[in-house]
């Protein structure tokens, strides 16, 4: 869609219509702009046309909607277990279970592993509640791997507290590290233990004394700081391709509604 104001005939036109027509132009009312709404269903391009467009033209945009102003958002996740998790032997790394996606935007859960869409620098940030059976404090390990190869410097060494008398031993957990990651790479979270008698605790919602909500085991957070040269032209709106007389537009895969954008085309 464009606003159209009135063109002189090749032929000339009148004073009024030239002054009419140079009014309008000093005053920035030219045709040479539109509006377009981005295409849905997981769509990563959107085509304008507009006869106006030339193969060498310049095209500005700007948008006019919350949802298109908002829409060059980073990667993010949230992830985490909602149930116990147990140690079958001691000094044995296991990979902890993450079955449940909270919010995923440019990345996925599978099979325990986190992958990312696309590459930069990411933030990982890993949350987990450790609980002691035993009379005596035990040490627990817990540390990153992509791919499936360990990452250096990402193991947190922490004591879990031991049980008194009827109270089981508690020590929440939290590490944060952030890690260079290509599309496609995969997370997993790596935990070992002294002793079996640790294990990762999941609290279900409780009313007494007081109400208070669920806790998972394990918690998963993990945002793009930045994303890579290589990728970074993906979270921008840019034109891919022109043509005489139309231009394709790429963009991250949209579901989102009403992502409407005016534009400008100059040249």
């Amino acid at each position: 869609m464009s606003n159209q104001y009135r063109k002189l005939p090749y032929q000339g036109g009148s004073p009024r219509e030239i002054s009419e027509v140079v009014n309008n132009a000093m005053e920035g009312k030219i045709n040479s702009t539109g509006t377009f709404t981005l295409a849905t269903g997981g769509a990563t391009t959107t085509t304008i046309t507009d006869r106006r467009i030339g193969a060498e033209s310049v095209i500005l945009f700007m948008p006019t909607t919350l949802s298109a102003a908002a829409s060059n958002k980073y990667p993010f996740g949230l992830f985490e277990d909602d149930a116990a998790q147990t140690f079958a032997s001691a000094n044995t790394p296991y990979v902890l279970a993450v079955t449940e996606t909270e919010i995923a935007y440019g990345m996925s859960l599978a099979s325990n592993q986190i992958t990312v869409d696309y590459a930069g620098l990411y933030d990982i940030h890993v949350g987990a509640d450790f609980i002691n059976t035993s009379s005596q404090i035990h040490d627990a390990y817990m540390w990153l791997r992509v791919n499936g190869t360990n990452v250096a410097h990402t193991t947190a060494q922490f004591g879990v507290s031991d049980k008194q008398g009827s109270t089981i031993g508690a020590t929440p957990v939290s590490v944060t590290h952030p890690l260079e990651l290509d599309s496609g790479d995969y997370i997993e979270i790596v935990v070992a233990v002294d002793d079996t008698s640790v294990s990762l605790a999941a609290k279900a919602e409780q009313t007494t004394p007081y109400a208070r909500p669920s806790s998972p085991s394990l918690m998963v957070e993990i945002s793009m700081l930045q994303p890579s040269q290589s990728t970074g032209s993906a979270f921008e709106l840019y034109v891919s391709s022109q043509t005489t007389g139309s231009a394709t537009l790429s963009h991250l895969p949209n579901t989102e509604a009403d992502k409407t954008y005016r534009y400008l085309v100059i040249g």
